[in-house]
């Protein structure tokens, strides 16, 4: 398990993770969201012993991470802006990774490199921005490490290369002790994958839990009361956390169990009413908003 407790960081004046603590468990997909400059980077990072943490603490099944090279060697940390030499191959990249990992498995990371196509002995520079993230991503895997942590991850990847990445990612999990956990702004792929997320917001989580769990308790609720009166009763029976008016139709997004709400919204006898199903991006929006960032204040 990572376990992160009252962890913060600042970098100068910027206050990167303020008293920031979350669990991972072990041998789940993690996922990481938030705001730009939300600190995923920098927790992500921190889990790697990359940073040190200026108050609070990160360890894994019980050890601290910062300093600590046993801990360290079972953990891959994929960088969104990862550094390649000039004139570096995927063989000759792999080469290194063994130096550092003793488990590398070269064999294997030569034949995933010829099922996607791509040739060990070519030189990254000629590699589009996808074709780099794939090498990567092997790269992370055949390192065999417990832990890998990716940054962006399928930033750049194509939906075949994407589900293929998905893939090898629950293969791994199947066959071996591996937690991936993903920090990404791509939340339609964080939701077929992950079994729990953390949303983060200003250095602070805003939630970490499951995914099931999380739309088990945000709705949205479409109905057209009949009167003020009655518009009055439904919004003060139910926690509301966003209300949106198009002619007669009211749009709430609200917490709480699904029957209760709809027990709710029946009390008041309304002309229509119906809960309809909200995607990830749309709780993310929703969490964020009541975190208190106001997307659609940006360009008034």
């Amino acid at each position: 398990m990572i376990d992160i407790q009252d962890v913060s960081k600042t970098f100068e004046d910027i206050n990167a993770l303020d008293d920031l603590s979350m669990k991972i468990n072990k041998g789940e997909i993690f996922g990481l969201v938030g705001t730009n400059g939300s600190g995923k980077s920098t927790l992500l990072r921190l889990i790697a012993g990359v940073l040190k943490p200026d108050a609070g603490s990160i360890t894994i099944d019980g050890e601290g991470v910062y300093e600590n090279e046993a801990i360290k060697s079972q953990i891959c940390f994929l960088s969104d802006t990862g550094f390649t030499p000039s004139g570096a191959t995927p063989l000759g990249l792999a080469k290194t990774y063994s130096v550092f990992y003793p488990d590398f498995d070269l064999g294997r990371f030569k034949s995933l490199l010829d099922k996607i196509g791509l040739g060990g002995d070519r030189k990254l520079r000629g590699f589009s921005k996808g074709m780099k993230k794939q090498v990567s991503v092997l790269l992370g895997i055949c390192t065999n490490t417990k832990i890998l942590l990716c940054d962006e991850t399928f930033d750049g990847l194509d939906p075949v290369m994407r589900q293929t990445v998905k893939g090898l990612f629950a293969t791994e999990m199947l066959d071996r002790d591996f937690t991936p956990v993903i920090a990404s702004h791509n939340l339609r792929e964080l939701e077929d994958i992950c079994d729990r997320v953390g949303l983060l917001h200003d250095g602070c989580v805003v939630y970490a839990d499951d995914l099931l769990g999380m739309k088990s308790q945000i709705h949205k609720l479409q109905c057209v009361p009949g009167s003020e009166e009655k518009e009055r009763k439904l919004l003060g029976s139910i926690k509301s956390l966003k209300t949106e008016r198009h002619g007669t139709m009211l749009t709430i997004v609200c917490k709480g169990e699904r029957e209760e709400i709809l027990k709710a919204a029946e009390a008041v006898e309304p002309v229509y009413c119906e809960l309809v199903a909200l995607s990830f991006e749309e709780i993310f929006i929703d969490e964020m908003e009541v975190a208190g960032y106001e997307f659609k204040d940006l360009f008034s």
